[in-house]
This record gives structure tokens, C-alpha cells and sequence, in this order.
């Protein structure tokens, strides 16, 4: 290298939500992939040790574990001082940890249908506060929140959430980005991931299911590009398009479309 060249800037690090499966996985490879250092937060500490590991030999770069169950705010505390710790910024925040349930709402055992809302709104807004707080200061830095087609829905809670999370994604979108700061929602549909096996759901086959890791790709393709959404798949974009047209009451019958 001649003195006039200079070497690359550092990717910077990257802190993952549900790091260790499906969609959080990919996400941790394919960032790992691109340089970045890596915090994972999961709950299974076995787990999270052999994703780092495979992660440090694969890709040659440092990798964090933080066990961290979402739904405890004592533990999602802990995940949110690290966001804050200006001393070893996070460049990339992806909020993909979440979960869906079997029931319907009132088949559901309130306490978890409590729990989803812990996860999928309580954690997504306070790990955003604490990351967008240290972002907007650098006035560089990111957050994808992993979202889903169901945010178009009326599918009870777990819909109600990925709205919420599509909703206050686009603001943050607009109200960060003169800071430098880019916030962008992924909204996938059928996933071949962990996610329907445990809520013992069969998963199906065809076109209408994503691989994780092509998802994940087109993901960051459209961030590079400072897009504030991202939907995969054409059939996810025309849905997504349709039930803006489509009265709700019509649309009741597919519940089950966009669970990642």
C-alpha cells in the first residue's frame, strides 16, 4: 500500500437481536461478512458460544456474546447499557428478536401474550432509544428493525406489534436521517426458519417461503441504498400494496400470512 492510499474504515460493530437462528443469524454472518465486529444477544448461552465461535473462525473478526432474555427488563437493561457505552460504539443496531403464538388472542395465555409485547415493542423502543441517543451524537450509525408483512394484517397482537414497529421505523427514518443516522424496517413473510417449529406449526414449501440468508441480503442491499423499508419478495411487495386497497373485514381470512 503507497503512503498516499489509505486502508478501509473499519466496518464498526454490529449488535444483533436473536443472533443465534434463522433471520438473526443471518444477519450476524453476513455483517460478520462485511467487516463488522459483532455483539449477539440471545437467550441460550450454549448457543451463542458456538454461533461466536464460528463467526471468530470464519470471518476473523470479534465477536461479543450478551445473554440477555428481552422480555426481563432487568436483562434488557443490560443490553441497553452496552448500546449506551460510548467507549465501544454499536454502528448497527438490528432488532430481530421475536416471537409468535399458536392462538388466537383469547386462546392465549395473557402473560404471553404480555411477553410478545415485551419483546417485540418494549425492546425494540428501548434498545432504539439507547442506540439512536449515541448514533445521532456521532451523527453516524443505523437501525434495522426487523418488522413483517402480518404489520398489513388484522392478525390480533403479533400484527399489532410489526405495526407499531413499521410505524415507528418510518418516523425515525425521516427523524434522524439530517443526523446522519439511518433507520430502516424489514418486512419478510414465510421464512424457512426456526420460528413456525416453535410455535409447532408445520412449515410449508414454494415460492411463498424466503430463505433467510437471500432475504438477509436484499435486506442490506436496500439499507446501503438508505431505504426506510424493505419488503422481499415480489409477492410480499404486491400483498403489501394490496391491503391498502382491500377493505380489513375482507381480510381477516389470511391471519397467517407474513409470520416470519
Amino acid at each position: 500500500m503507497s503512503s498516499k492510499e489509505q486502508a478501509p474504515a473499519p466496518a464498526g460493530t454490529a449488535l444483533v437481536t436473536g443472533a443465534t437462528a434463522g433471520i438473526g443469524l443471518s444477519f450476524a454472518r453476513q455483517l460478520a461478512g462485511r467487516g463488522h465486529d459483532l455483539v449477539l444477544v440471545a437467550r441460550d448461552p450454549a448457543r451463542l458460544d458456538t454461533v461466536a465461535a464460528e463467526l471468530r473462525d470464519a470471518y476473523g473478526v470479534a465477536v461479543e456474546v450478551l445473554r440477555a432474555d428481552l422480555a426481563d427488563r432487568t436483562e434488557l437493561g443490560r443490553v441497553e447499557a452496552r448500546l449506551r457505552d460510548a467507549s465501544r460504539p454499536v454502528e448497527l443496531l438490528v432488532n430481530n428478536a421475536g416471537f409468535g403464538l399458536k392462538g388466537r388472542f383469547l386462546d392465549n395465555d395473557v402473560d404471553a401474550e404480555q411477553s410478545m409485547i415485551d419483546v417485540m415493542v418494549t425492546a425494540v423502543m428501548r434498545l432504539s432509544h439507547a442506540a439512536l441517543g449515541e448514533m445521532v451524537e456521532r451523527r453516524r450509525g443505523g437501525v434495522i428493525n426487523v418488522s413483517s408483512v402480518a404489520a398489513y394484517l388484522p392478525r390480533g397482537t403479533y400484527a399489532a406489534t410489526k405495526a407499531w414497529v413499521n410505524s415507528v421505523s418510518a418516523w425515525a427514518a425521516n427523524e434522524y436521517r439530517p443526523h446522519g443516522v439511518r433507520v430502516m424496517a424489514l418486512c419478510p413473510g414465510f421464512t424457512k426458519t426456526e420460528f413456525h417449529e416453535r410455535m409447532d406449526v408445520r412449515r410449508g414449501t414454494g415460492v411463498m417461503w424466503l430463505d433467510p440468508d437471500v432475504l438477509v441480503r436484499r435486506a442490506l442491499t436496500d439499507y446501503d441504498r438508505g431505504r426506510a423499508l424493505s419488503i422481499p419478495g415480489v409477492h410480499y411487495r404486491a400483498i403489501a400494496t394490496l391491503t391498502r386497497l382491500v377493505p380489513a373485514r375482507a381480510l381477516q381470512g389470511y391471519q397467517s400470512i407474513g409470520r416470519r
